[in-house]
């Protein structure tokens, strides 16, 4: 996966926030579902479109001056999608406390310069997580397929 292993920083900004000094969660999604979509770029080496935001699980908040790492790759592949993990942390640059804020899955789809569909490679995880998220991405696919015919 590390084809398409996508890491960002972001500062957090007084714009970025609410009146309680913590990034607004539509600009975390927005971080998000860029690098998803750098990260599927760069393991099918074509444009992408965002098919699904599956999961967004926001775990604790960044305030202003925190530092944001987003790092993201594809997990599984179908035969023109990809699924891709994105984590987010955040860092206190004064006194480097880190924590996990956001983790999500997304579903993106390579494709041609007429937006059709088109083949991506497999992936090959390698670290402990990679393996563990590529071996559950059956269930999470599933969990989409039955999401998606209640419809």
């Amino acid at each position: 996966m590390e084809r398409s292993k996508t890491i960002q920083t972001k500062l957090v900004l007084p714009p970025d926030t609410n009146h309680l000094q913590t990034i607004f969660g539509g600009k975390v999604l927005s971080y998000i579902d860029e690098i998803a979509a750098l990260a599927a770029m760069k393991h099918s080496n074509h444009a992408v479109v965002t098919a699904s935001i599956d999961s967004v699980d926001f775990l604790s908040s960044a305030t202003v001056g925190d530092a944001l790492s987003l790092e993201a790759y594809v997990t599984s592949t179908g035969r023109t999608s990809m699924e891709v993990y994105v984590k987010v942390r955040s860092t206190d640059l004064l006194t480097g406390d880190s924590k996990l804020t956001t983790e999500s899955f997304l579903t993106m789809v390579a494709v041609d310069e007429n937006g059709r569909p088109v083949p991506v490679p497999n992936v090959i995880p390698l670290s402990d997580e990679e393996i563990r998220l590529h071996e559950t991405a059956a269930a999470r696919k599933e969990h989409r397929k039955n999401r998606a015919s209640i419809r």
